[in-house]
C-alpha cells in the first residue's frame, strides 16, 4: 500500500526507494524469501514499517525495548505486532551471559547480578569472566535479570536484510546510512546516469559466492583458523570479475599469514592460487628464502617480461640481482636511478608540527610560497580534468546513487575501457583549454565524492598557483603515470611544493626528517620526475639541539 511519509519518516522513505530499486531491477536474481518479505512489508501499518527499519539500521540483533524511543513510532509494543506475528522479530530469545552484559550498563549489571558489586567500575569483559562460569548456558533476558521489566525484542531477518543491501550497494562495506547523509548533504556523489541493465550482480551465483567469501573473510579477521578457513572456502568459480577480485584478495591474505608463520609451502600453493597483485612478487620472495635460486630465477624473468605493475617491476629488479649473484649469471640491466638533488636543513626540534610544516616554513617566501600538498595536488588536478571520463556510465561501473568511484577503478583495463574518453580529455592539455576544464569542474562539482579530488586541500590560491607554474607536458606526464596504475600511482608524490608565480616556475620536495628515508613508491616518482627533468628536490632534515 502506499503510505504518505512525513519528515521524520525520512529513513523510511530511503528504505522504500532501495527496495523499490531492487524490485525494478534485481527481481530475477531474488528468491522466493526475499520477494516475499519485500511484499509483506509494503503492506504494514506505517509504525511497523518505521520500527522494523529502525531495528534494521541499528547495531544489534538484540534491542530492549526501554531503549527503543521514536516519538515518531509511538508505541512500540503495539508497532512490534505486526513484525512478531510474520516471524521477523522474537520475543525473549535466549541469551548467554555475554550477549546479556551486552546489553546492560554496569550499574544495571551490578543490580541483576549481586557478585559484581567489587567490579562495578571494570570493564565488561571482566565482568564476563567473573560471570561466565557461574551463569553457563542460555536464558531469556526476562530470566537473567527479573529486576528490569523490559521487553526484549530480536531481529530475526538480518541476514536478510543484508543480502538486500549486498545486492544494492553491491558490496557489505556501505550501509543504509548513505541515504541520511547523502540527504543532509554531508556525503555529496556524482549523478552517474544508470541504466535499467547496469546492476553489480548479473545472477544469484554471483550475491552467494560474494557472501560467501565474504564469511570466509570473518573468520578469518576473526581469528579463525587458517585451515578452517581454507576448507570453507574451497575453490569458487567466480566468473564475476569483481567477486573473483574479492576471493583473490582473500587468498592472499591468508597467504601472507601462512608465510608469517613459516608454513612456505602452502603459502607458495596460495599465492599461485590466488594470482592477486602482488602475489607473484611474494611468491619470488619465498622461493630466494628457500634456496630455490634457480626457479626463483625462471618466476623473476617471467615477471620483468610483462610486469603487473611499477611496484613489481622494482622489487622483481633487485631480488633478480641478488638471484644472478648466486648462480654466478651475469647481473641484468637494472633500472637507472639519478641522483637526487638534496637539501640539508638543521631545525630546531622534535617540534610539536610535523617536519613537513616545519619545512614548509623555513622555505616559504612571499614571492615563492611554499604549500603542503603530498598526493593531493597532483591527483585533485588529474581528478578535475578527467571528471567526464572518471564518471562515464559504462556497464557495471555504477549501479546505484552512492558510488565515490567506478567498480573498476583498479581493474586493469580501466583506462582501456574509457581509452577514447581519457584520450580526449588529456587531449586538451595539448590544446591549452585544459585549465577552463579544471577550473570549470572546480566550481560546478565541488565537494562531490572523487576517488582523486581532494576538496579540503585545494584551495583557490593553490589552484590559481599550480595552473600558472606547472608546464602543461609535466601534468600530461603525471595524469599518464597515475592511468598506469591507479592503486599504486596515486601515492608517493613529494610533500611540498614551491611556487614562483612571477616567473612561472615550481619545485617539489620530499621531505625526510632525522632517521627517515626514502620509501619504494617515492623512488620511482623521484625516478620519473628526474627522467623528465622535472625540479624535484629531496629535503633531510636534522635537529639542531640533537
Amino acid at each position: 500500500m502506499q503510505i504518505p511519509f512525513g519528515p521524520a519518516f525520512y529513513y523510511l522513505a530511503n528504505f522504500h526507494t532501495a527496495i523499490d530499486w531492487l524490485s525494478s531491477r534485481y527481481d530475477d536474481l531474488l528468491d522466493e524469501q526475499e520477494r516475499q518479505f519485500i511484499a509483506d512489508f509494503r503492506t504494514l501499518a506505517l509504525p511497523a514499517q518505521a520500527l522494523l527499519v529502525r531495528l534494521v539500521m541499528r547495531k544489534g540483533p538484540h534491542f530492549r525495548g526501554s531503549k527503543l524511543d521514536y516519538a515518531e513510532i509511538g508505541n512500540i509494543q503495539a508497532a512490534a505486532e505486526p513484525l512478531l506475528e510474520l516471524g521477523w522479530v522474537k520475543h525473549d530469545t535466549a541469551l548467554t551471559i555475554e550477549e546479556t552484559l551486552g546489553l546492560l550498563r554496569r550499574d544495571e549489571a551490578v543490580v541483576c547480578f549481586g557478585e559484581l558489586a567489587p567490579l562495578r567500575s571494570a570493564p565488561k569483559s571482566a565482568m564476563h569472566q567473573l560471570l561466565a562460569d557461574i551463569c553457563p548456558g542460555s536464558r531469556a533476558f526476562a530470566d537473567w535479570c527479573p529486576a528490569l521489566t523490559d521487553a526484549l525484542y530480536t531481529l530475526v531477518i538480518g541476514a536478510l536484510c543484508d543480502r538486500l543491501r549486498l545486492i544494492f550497494f553491491g558490496n557489505m562495506r556501505q550501509s543504509w546510512s548513505e541515504f541520511v547523509l547523502a540527504d543532509l548533504g554531508i556525503f555529496r556523489y556524482e549523478q552517474v546516469p544508470i541504466s535499467q541493465h547496469s546492476r553489480g550482480f548479473s545472477c544469484r551465483t554471483d550475491i552467494e559466492q560474494y557472501l560467501h567469501i565474504h564469511h570466509c573473510r570473518e573468520d578469518f579477521d576473526g581469528g579463525v583458523p587458517v585451515a578452517q578457513v581454507l576448507e570453507r572456502l574451497g575453490r569458487p568459480d567466480c566468473a564475476n570479475p569483481y567477486v573473483h577480485t574479492r576471493y583473490a584478495k582473500l587468498l592472499f591474505l591468508i597467504a601472507r599469514q601462512l608465510e608469517r608463520t613459516d608454513d612456505c609451502e602452502l603459502a607458495l600453493e596460495i599465492y599461485q592460487r590466488s594470482q592477486y597483485s602482488g602475489a607473484r612478487q611474494r611468491r619470488l620472495r619465498i622461493l630466494e628464502k628457500r634456496g630455490a635460486n634457480t626457479e626463483a630465477h625462471a618466476l623473476a624473468q617471467q615477471a620483468l617480461a610483462a610486469p603487473e605493475s611499477d611496484t613489481e617491476q622494482q622489487l622483481v629488479e633487485r631480488a633478480l640481482a641478488r638471484i644472478s649473484r648466486r648462480l654466478g649469471l651475469a647481473a641484468s640491466a637494472r633500472s637507472v636511478h639519478p641522483t637526487e638533488r638534496r637539501i640539508d636543513l638543521s631545525l630546531p626540534g622534535p617540534a610539536a608540527v610535523t617536519v613537513e610544516l616545519l619545512v614548509r616554513e623555513r622555505l616559504s617566501r612571499p614571492d615563492a610560497p611554499v604549500h603542503y600538498v603530498e598526493n593531493a595536488l597532483i591527483s585533485s588536478l588529474f581528478g578535475l580534468l578527467c571528471w567526464e571520463a572518471i564518471f562515464a556510465p559504462l556497464p557495471g561501473a555504477f549501479f546505484h546513487p552512492f558510488h565515490n568511484a567506478p567498480m573498476d577503478l583498479h581493474s586493469p583495463d580501466f583506462r582501456q575501457r574509457r581509452a577514447e574518453l581519457f584520450d580526449a580529455c588529456l587531449d586538451q592539455i595539448d590544446t591549452g583549454i585544459y585549465k577552463e576544464t579544471i577550473l570549470r569542474n572546480w566550481q560546478a562539482k565541488h565537494g562531490i565524492q572523487s576517488p582523486f579530488v581532494f576538496w579540503g586541500a585545494l584551495s583557490p590560491e593553490l589552484l590559481e598557483q599550480a595552473l600558472a607554474c606547472l608546464p602543461p607536458a609535466h601534468l600530461r606526464i603525471w595524469f599518464e603515470r597515475l592511468l598506469c596504475d591507479v592503486r599504486a600511482n596515486r601515492a608517493g608524490m613529494p610533500d611540498l611544493i614551491q611556487f614562483w608565480p612571477a616567473e612561472q616556475r615550481y619545485r617539489m620536495i620530499e621531505v625526510k626528517g632525522p632517521g627517515d628515508r626514502l620509501q619504494d613508491n617515492q623512488r620511482r616518482w623521484l625516478a620519473l620526475c628526474a627522467q623528465h627533468d622535472m625540479p624535484v628536490d629531496v629535503c633531510y632534515v636534522q635537529w639542531a639541539n640533537a
